[in-house]
């Protein structure tokens, strides 16, 4: 039986209500999972936002908090709530999928992928779920909670900033989509700032289309309350070579707009949190 690693910690050491969420690089593959898939380690691989653990190294060197889970996707996905479940992939549970990603395979524990086919030999039972969410799933949100919470607390707001990594599609015109699930985890005003800042670096941003955000920025966005949220995806072609494993020339391109995301578009929210602690 596994025991699943924690997720990876690094607490903010500048002072910026900033907080960076990276769900989907984990490569700790335990043997039991690979015996287990029923095309082998590539087919799980194929779940991974490839190295976007790496591309936040700039903002954590300049000091930016940030939550990084080591547990594949493969394993559970925590850009999912809990109940986005799939018989495919878990046994003894309602027998239709819940929730449109999984209907198409993509759910809490991922069933199948439009390359691969299906992904196991065989199902996990609800135990192994339930040890799933306990050890990895709720841990995970745990932290963004308090590490949200601490900001927030300290600064009067706080901004989560989740990154992801999207297939490059033929002929497309896009480098970053940023979802604010359309103005409801985040402030307008943030999402169009973060933008702005994109375009500034000569990325080429759409807003919520195709991906508007998931169940992380849909969790912990609470705008109204002075805590946004953002879902970062950036195209895959910005920074990996072709093979789609390793690293591409102008990789650090993107790691210094997510530092730069991270840095201005904290100092504008500390400063308003200043200003509105003073009236």
């Amino acid at each position: 039986m596994s025991i699943y690693p924690p997720p990876l910690v690094h607490p903010p050491r500048k002072a910026l209500p900033v907080l960076l969420s990276v769900p989907h690089s984990g490569r700790a593959y335990d043997e039991a999972l690979i015996a287990n898939a029923a095309q082998g380690l590539h087919s799980l691989e194929s779940l991974e936002d490839p190295l976007v653990d790496r591309l936040a190294w700039r903002a954590i060197a300049a000091g930016i908090g940030a939550v990084i889970q080591p547990v594949p996707r493969a394993v559970i996905d925590c850009n999912r709530d809990e109940d986005e479940v799939d018989p495919a992939a878990i046994r003894d549970i309602s027998p239709a999928p819940v929730g449109p990603r999984a209907r198409h395979g993509l759910g809490l524990v991922a069933s199948r992928t439009h390359r691969h086919g299906a992904l196991w030999r065989h199902r996990i039972d609800r135990a192994e779920l339930g040890r799933r969410l306990d050890q990895v799933h709720r841990p995970y949100h745990a932290e963004l909670s308090i590490g949200l919470a601490t900001l927030a607390v300290r600064y009067g707001t706080a901004l989560l900033l989740d990154c992801h990594s999207m297939p490059t599609r033929p002929r497309t015109t896009v480098d970053l989509v940023i979802g604010d699930r359309h103005g409801s985890s985040a402030a307008r005003w943030v999402t169009d700032e973060a933008a702005r800042l994109a375009r500034s670096e000569g990325f080429r941003v759409a807003l919520n289309t195709p991906y508007a955000g998931g169940a992380i920025v849909a969790r912990h966005g609470r705008p109204a309350e002075g805590v946004h949220a953002l879902q970062l995806e950036f195209d895959r072609s910005t920074y990996l070579a072709p093979d789609g494993r390793t690293a591409a020339a102008d990789f650090d391109r993107v790691a210094m707009l997510i530092e730069l995301l991270a840095l201005e578009l904290g100092k504008t929210l500390a400063g308003q949190g200043t200003r509105e602690a003073a009236e």
